[in-house]
């Protein structure tokens, strides 16, 4: 079996179903082999309906005596049962009570009523499947596997799975799998796709299409079951220890993969010559000397990395970690300040228009604080035209030009006149992409990625593997500890007044929801309604401003921008102002439904405040009178330190959710977690080093299908297809 052969060579996948497939990024046979289950499903014993609880997945036993209904007036065209009754004595072996169902005349009934035998009364409901009629047959039993949904005090299973008893007692001794769907494309025909595909692929055959790519001496190490087992029982596993082999292997898989990329891509890129030549002294112990403050010792070891690598043999490639007010943009800002006095240009890019706006000012006033005349350009996509055409211009023409904006820095149509040095934050690291986009333009420059998400160092220097990593450990000595505090919505009108008090005194308040809008499907606080009640409650007192991420991009702008220069004092906004611009003047942070954000967001969110000299508060209002303090809240009431914070998540995710994890964010994995599978991480990454310290070439027979694998990879990443480790 060719593993890059087309999906559709399986047979039943015709060309509709093959576009289907395509929706949800399935092109090969490898693609289906590799396309994991997103959840799983190990059938429970059948539960009588008075035990049935909203929002558990159960089974029930049904005896059909009439066929369910078709409520053909419906929209959604519903087809229902209304279940009731006893079971009756041959189905004991399913341990359960079964109901009975007949025909629903009216598709409300009554709540609380009971169906005869004493059953508690439970209605199963299928949307769009009016054919259910024909396939329920009068007189056969059935059990259902579907979810309890509760409506208006009434009970229904939602859309379940029909299986007969003999067949539901043969699924209980399997785990099955749950895949992500398209409209269109079922779960069984991706599962029986994934049947076929393993059937011709898997083989205990060393030539198979599925041969091991770790050298025996690795899995035994590890205790690591066989790659083909991995994949047969990360579909279909025998039971849940095969499916936690499976997984634990594929991990591995995963993280050594990627960590054996990132390092030969950083050996690749130390091979790029530094090409700067500097003819002047470093302005370091200048700026050092300038500035107002003292820099922390951190900033100091942070800003001497810098400027090495800015002069060493090899082109920069930097990672500056640290905690939300710790620092980072002053070592950026001097970076750029030595690049252009050198003669060459430098760009900072930002994540939004009003943030690059802010890093133009700022990087203005700067210079000038330094005593140096050089050009600061801005460049973002709310330019108007003349604008735009001046910046572009400024950008071509002005060697020593120090250039600000967004992602509009990379477009085509700039032309750089010699870059020499890219900032970037995390959410904009580069890609192989954007660096050879730049390297064909004749730029080689230095890269220096800016992040403030605190994680364990151990952790940084896995995940940035191609990457030096310099961390700023330390808060600047003139900032003020956030005072925090937990409560309940009976201290709202105290929160009021407190604020009130700060506004009072010319200071200015965050105030974030977790909604946009109200929601049927979630309780909490929405924006659009909470603006309303807080103009109300504030009238007169404070200008409220509104914010959220469903605003047009200019309108945005001018929230933030009025925000920034004090024309509004208290700003209601969603979580798009977790990064956001520096407002000094703020001093209050308050959250609503505080216990629906996770640890390291609602540690962003309070970094918004306390950059000034003002004393700060951050409010943490839980969304319902709580007994006991919810955990994560305890943390961020007692501690303001990221990496602390950092440490405590960690603890707190354990070892998670097994089935279905599916984690977001910088380093997209199929099925590993960095946080959950830590350990799992450091042992890869302790066996990569391993590998290329003694084969860094990957030119051992042992490591043959690692490098056969890490090729393929490379040639889709280059391609701009998805690819799959």
């Amino acid at each position: 079996m060719n593993l890059d052969a087309p999906v559709s060579e399986l047979k039943g996948i015709g060309k509709k179903t093959e576009e289907l497939f395509h929706a949800v990024g399935v092109y090969t046979i490898r693609d289906i082999l590799l396309y994991f289950p997103r959840d799983y499903i190990s059938y429970p014993d059948v539960k009588d309906p008075a035990d049935l609880a909203p929002g558990e997945h159960a089974a029930i036993y049904v005896h059909i005596t009439r066929p369910p209904i078709v409520n053909t007036k419906s929209r959604l065209k519903t087809a229902i049962l209304q279940i009731g009754g006893q079971a009756p004595s041959h189905v004991n072996s399913l341990r359960c009570q079964a109901p009975s169902c007949g025909e629903v005349e009216k598709p409300e009934p009554l709540a609380g009523a009971k169906a005869p035998g004493g059953a508690q009364e439970l209605r199963a409901i299928w949307f769009h499947q009016p054919y259910i009629r024909s396939v329920l047959k009068k007189g056969q039993d059935y059990v259902l596997y579907g979810r309890v949904a509760e409506k208006n005090g009434i009970l229904y299973l939602e859309q379940p799975l029909i299986h007969s008893p003999e067949q539901y007692l043969d699924l209980q001794k399997t785990v099955q799998p749950v895949y992500q769907l398209t409209k269109g494309l079922g779960n069984n025909t991706v599962k029986k796709a994934v049947d076929q595909a393993l059937s011709d692929c898997v083989s205990d055959d060393e030539t198979a299409a599925l041969r091991d790519r770790l050298p025996e001496q690795i899995r035994q190490k590890y205790e690591l079951c066989g790659y083909a087992y991995a994949i047969q029982n990360i579909h279909f596993p025998v039971d849940v220890n095969a499916c936690i082999e499976a997984r634990k292997r594929l991990v591995f898989d995963e993280f050594l993969l990627f960590l054996l990329q990132m390092h030969l891509m950083k050996e690749q890129e130390e091979k790029t010559a530094n090409h700067l030549t500097f003819s002047k002294e470093s302005i370091l112990p200048e700026i050092i000397e300038r500035l107002p403050y003292q820099l922390t010792g951190a900033q100091q070891r942070a800003m001497e990395d810098v400027f090495a690598d800015l002069r060493g043999p090899y082109t920069m490639q930097r990672l500056i970690q640290g905690d939300v007010g710790s620092g980072k943009t002053v070592i950026a800002f001097s970076a750029m300040l030595e690049i252009s006095l050198q003669g060459y240009q430098s760009a900072i890019m930002a994540p939004t228009d009003v943030l690059a706006r802010q890093h133009a000012n700022k990087l203005t006033a700067f210079c000038e604080q330094m005593g140096v005349d050089a050009p600061v350009v801005l460049l973002t996509g709310s330019l108007k035209a003349a604008q735009k055409r001046e910046a572009l211009e400024i950008i071509r023409s002005k060697k020593n030009a120090l250039i600000v904006g967004t992602h509009a820095l990379f477009q085509e149509c700039v032309e750089y006149a010699n870059l020499a040095l890219v900032v970037t934050d995390e959410q904009h690291r580069f890609g192989v992409k954007q660096r050879a986009g730049l390297a064909e333009k004749g730029e080689l420059p230095h890269y220096l990625v800016m992040s403030a998400t605190p994680i364990p160092r151990t952790l940084a220097i896995i995940l940035y593997g191609d990457l030096d990593i310099s961390v700023i450990d330390e808060v600047p000595a003139m900032r003020l500890p956030i005072k925090n505090c937990v409560v309940d919505p009976t201290w709202r009108n105290n929160a009021y007044s407190f604020i009130e008090k700060q506004v009072a005194a010319g200071h200015q308040v965050y105030i974030v929801c977790p909604l946009v809008e109200p929601s049927e499907e979630m309780d909490g606080e929405n924006v659009i309604e909470y603006t309303k009640k807080i103009r109300d409650r504030f009238q007169g007192i404070a200008t409220v401003g509104m914010l959220h991420g469903r605003m047009k991009p200019e309108e945005k702008n001018a929230v933030m921008e009025a925000f920034l220069q004090g024309v509004t004092q208290i700003l209601v906004s969603t979580t798009v102002i977790e990064v956001g611009v520096d407002v000094p003047n703020a001093t209050v942070m308050m959250v609503e439904n505080a216990e629906r954000f996770g640890l390291a967001q609602l540690h962003q969110l309070r970094g918004r405040v306390g950059r000034g000299d003002a004393q700060s508060y951050c409010i943490f209002m839980q969304g319902k009178k709580a007994n006991t303090e919810n955990e994560r809240l305890s943390i961020l009431n007692r501690s303001n330190d990221g990496f602390e914070i950092a440490r405590e998540d960690l603890k707190l995710r354990g070892p998670g959710d097994f089935f279905g994890i599916r984690q977001s964010g910088t380093f997209s994995f199929q099925l590993a977690d960095v946080f959950q599978d830590m350990a799992m991480l450091q042992k890869a990454s302790e066996e990569a080093k391993e590998i290329l310290a003694v084969d860094p070439d990957l030119a051992a027979p042992e490591h043959f299908m690692l490098k056969k694998e890490l090729r393929r990879m490379a040639a889709q990443s280059a391609s701009g297809e998805r690819f799959h480790i």
